[in-house]
C-alpha cells in the first residue's frame, strides 16, 4: 500500500510542525499551515525561530513546500496532520482552545475519504470523543464513512541534533486497520529509525503520556533524593555516580523540570483518571516535587546567602539561563521564571540572561527584561540554572567577576565541582 496520492497539509508550524513538514516534503508537495503570519514570512525567508531547521535545509524544500496562513489556500490536500500545541491552563487542566480551533477549521476543509492525523499529545480518548465530533460537526461526514483519523504522537526533543525526527521510532495508529497501515506507511517513508503501529487510537494516545509521566516521576524521586542528601551533608552527584555502577541503576539528575512535555504531560492523563473517577497518588506526587523545586532552590540560596550576611532584600541575583533546557531557545513552562518569581516576592533585584532567548518573547511570556550580559561585580548570588555550551566553557573565575566581594554561587545544573560552588542540587 504505497501513498502515492498523498498530498498533504501540516496544520501548526512550531517544533512538531515544521521538522515534519521538512521531512514530507522530500517525498511529496506539502501544504504547511500556521495561524501565525509573522511565521510564515519568516518561514518563506528560510529563518526559523525555533532553531530547529537550519536556512540551507528550508532553502531547499521551498520548491516543495507552501507556506500559508490561511488554510483556504490549501487545495487538493487528502491528509492532514495537526500539530497544535496542547497546554494546561493555570488550573494544571489540559486547555484544548487550540485542538478546537485546528479541527474546526481543518473540518470546514475536509472531504469524502480525506484523512486527519493528530500528532499533538492528547489524554487517551480525546481524538475520538473530543476531536472527531468537531471534524464530523464542521464537516458535515461521518467517521469511518467519509472521512477517517488516526493519531501519532510527537516525540520532537528540542535542540536535539542528534536524535530528529527522522531517527526517533514513530508510534503510529488509525481509526480502522486499514487506515492504521495505511497512515503507518506514510511514516514509514520518513522515519528512519521504523514505526510502529498501535492497536487503536486510545493506545497510541496513553503511550504518549506515559512516556514523559515516567520521566516526571523519575527526575521527582532524584529531586526528592537531593533534598535529603543536601540535609545530611552528602554530595549528591558523588551518590548518582556511585549508584550507576550498577547495570539497571536508571541514570537521572535533579533539577528544574519544564517544557511542552515533562511538565505537561502527566496533568493530561492524571485530568482524564479523575474525570473516571480515580484520583492518582504518585503522579500527582511527582508533579507536586518538580513543581515545589523552584522554591526549594530559592530558599537553598537565600541560606547561604544569609550564611554570608548578605541582605536578601534589595540584593542583586543574576539567574544564569531561561530555557527549560540547555543549547535551545524553548522557554514554555520554564521553571526558571517560577525561580525568578520567588527572588521577586522576596524584593531582591533579579537580572537574567540568556543568549539563546529572543527578548520579546521573554517580555511578552514572564515579563522578565532580559539582560544583554552580565555587569561585573554586581551580583550578591549567581545561580547556573540551566547548562548551555556558552555557560559550560566559562571557568569559575570568570564566573565569579559577575559577583561583589562577597557572593554565593548556586550550581542548579552541576557545571562547577561541588567545591567550586556554595551550594547545588
Amino acid at each position: 500500500m504505497i501513498n502515492k496520492d498523498a498530498k498533504i497539509c501540516i496544520v501548526g508550524l512550531g517544533y512538531v510542525g515544521l521538522p515534519l513538514a521538512v521531512a514530507f516534503a522530500a517525498k511529496y508537495k506539502v501544504t504547511a499551515f500556521d495561524i501565525n503570519s509573522s511565521r510564515i514570512k519568516e518561514l518563506e525567508n528560510n529563518y526559523d525561530k525555533t532553531l530547529e531547521i537550519d536556512s540551507e535545509i528550508l532553502k531547499s524544500v521551498q520548491q516543495n513546500v507552501l507556506f500559508i496562513s490561511d488554510l483556504d489556500d490549501a487545495k487538493g490536500c487528502n491528509i492532514y496532520i495537526i500539530t497544535v500545541p496542547t497546554p494546561i491552563d493555570k488550573n494544571k487542566k489540559p486547555d484544548l482552545k487550540y485542538l478546537k480551533i485546528a479541527s474546526q477549521t481543518v473540518g470546514k476543509k475536509i472531504k469524502k475519504d480525506d484523512i486527519v492525523i493528530y500528532e499533538s499529545t492528547v489524554y487517551p480518548g480525546a481524538t475520538e470523543e473530543y476531536c472527531v465530533p468537531i471534524l464530523e460537526k464542521n464537516s458535515g461526514l461521518i467517521l469511518n464513512e467519509d472521512f477517517y483519523c488516526g493519531y501519532s504522537p510527537e516525540r520532537v526533543n528540542p535542540g536535539d541534533k542528534k536524535y530528529t525526527l527522522e531517527k526517533i521510532i514513530k508510534v503510529t495508529s488509525g481509526s480502522t486497520p486499514y487506515i492504521a497501515t495505511k497512515i503507518d506507511n506514510l511514516y514509514k517513508e520518513i522515519i528512519t529509525a521504523g514505526t510502529y503501529k498501535a492497536e487503536n487510537i486510545k493506545v497510541a494516545e496513553a503511550a504518549k503520556v506515559i512516556e514523559n509521566t515516567q520521566r516526571d516521576l523519575n527526575i521527582a524521586l532524584i529531586n526528592e533524593f537531593s533534598i535529603i542528601f543536601n540535609k545530611l551533608d552528602i554530595n549528591t552527584e558523588s551518590v548518582l555516580k556511585a549508584a550507576a555502577t550498577k547495570w539497571n541503576f536508571l541514570q537521572f539528575k535533579p533539577g528544574l523540570v519544564g517544557g511542552h512535555c515533562i511538565g505537561v504531560d502527566p496533568y493530561y492523563l492524571t485530568y482524564k483518571a479523575q474525570e473516571i473517577g480515580y484520583t492518582p497518588k504518585v503522579i500527582l506526587s511527582g508533579r507536586k516535587m518538580n513543581d515545589d523545586m523552584g522554591a526549594y532552590i530559592a530558599d537553598q540560596v537565600s541560606a547561604l546567602m544569609v550564611s554570608k550576611s548578605i541582605h536578601i532584600v534589595d540584593s542583586n541575583i543574576l539567574i544564569m539561563g531561561l530555557t527549560f533546557k540547555e543549547n535551545c531557545p524553548d522557554i514554555r513552562n520554564t521553571m526558571v521564571a517560577n525561580l525568578n518569581n520567588m527572588f521577586e516576592i522576596l524584593n531582591a533585584n533579579v537580572d537574567v540572561y540568556d543568549p539563546w532567548v529572543n527578548e520579546e518573547d521573554a517580555l511578552d511570556e514572564y515579563g522578565i527584561k532580559l539582560i544583554s550580559y552580565p555587569i561585573k561585580g554586581k551580583y550578591d548570588a549567581i545561580i547556573l540554572a540551566v547548562a548551555h555550551d556558552e555557560f559550560k566553557i566559562l571557568s569559575l573565575e570568570q564566573i565569579k567577576v559577575f559577583g561583589r566581594e562577597s557572593h554565593i554561587i548556586f550550581d542548579v545544573k552541576c557545571l562547577l565541582s561541588a567545591k567550586e560552588s556554595d551550594g547545588r542540587l
